[in-house]
């Protein structure tokens, strides 16, 4: 049975992880944690996010409760995700990572850290999102400079981030197969008189609204014709599924950076 912590154990996400712990026969909670000031530390993290009595108190920092564990999930802030994945560089477990909004700095921190230890790191946990990835990424191969690419996210109200790191990873891959560069060829708004759209435009736009909890399109408009491919989650427990699912994997592999295409096979292998 692999031992798991969770990371931001009383938020939405970390919620939902538990729920999908308790119902696993592979992984067993070990333990919860929050950041030091939240109000929720020292109570029964299952009476937290609607479970019961489980006898695990929410800790208020990872060194709390790392001891004896396989692997930590970690859906939280950039922030918190720096402070712990120092933590497990030290340690030695593994990491799955759903933290969204990792950029420039961090992100380059964040990556030399992961290569040292096993750790899973991707912008959607979701199975349905990353077969999108593949998916989109072989058409954009096919279709190339004769259809024009745009990408179109929508979330709830709450989300702080925007564009969503799954729409910035799915604008990624658009540029990457087709000899593009995201960092002069995305727009992300329009206002006014723009005039024509340039042939290597890969637009990105977001929309926040109640309490969306995801939803991704991607469109590739053609003269006479255009192919659109939308993913909508319907709750959270995909991309809890997804987090054990890449859990249960990644502690079985050597020290380096791994996403969801690695967990699900779905990376090309490219011959030697």
């Amino acid at each position: 049975m692999i031992k798991a912590v969770v990371a931001g154990a009383a938020g939405r996400m970390g919620g939902r992880i538990i729920h999908m712990i308790q119902k696993s026969e592979e992984i067993a909670l070990l333990g919860a944690f929050e950041k030091p000031d939240h109000p929720e530390n020292n109570k029964d993290v299952g009476e937290i996010v609607g479970l019961g009595k489980m006898g695990i108190d929410l800790k208020a920092d990872i060194s709390d409760v790392m001891k004896d564990a396989d692997v930590l999930i970690d859906f939280t802030t950039p922030e918190s995700t720096l402070h712990n994945i120092r933590f497990i560089a030290k340690s030695g477990q593994a990491m799955v990572i759903g933290t969204t909004g990792i950029t420039g700095e961090k992100e380059k921190e964040l990556k030399h850290l992961a290569r040292k230890i096993r750790c899973v790191w991707s912008p959607n946990m979701s199975v349905g999102v990353n077969v999108l990835f593949k998916v989109v990424g072989d058409l954009s191969m096919i279709l190339s400079k004769d259809y024009d690419m745009e990408v179109v996210e929508a979330h709830h109200r709450l989300k702080k981030d925007a564009p969503s790191g799954t729409a910035m990873h799915l604008a990624k891959i658009l540029a990457d197969t087709t000899g593009r560069n995201l960092e002069t060829d995305a727009v992300y708004e329009r206002k006014g008189f723009i005039g024509v759209r340039t042939e290597k435009e890969i637009g990105i736009q977001s929309i926040r609204a109640g309490d969306i909890v995801g939803e991704h399109t991607v469109i590739f408009a053609g003269t006479g014709e255009r192919i659109e491919i939308t993913h909508r989650a319907h709750s959270r427990d995909n991309f809890a599924k997804g987090a054990l699912l890449a859990a249960t994997w990644v502690v079985k592999q050597s020290n380096g950076l791994y996403d969801m295409q690695d967990v699900l096979g779905l990376r090309e292998k490219k011959n030697v």
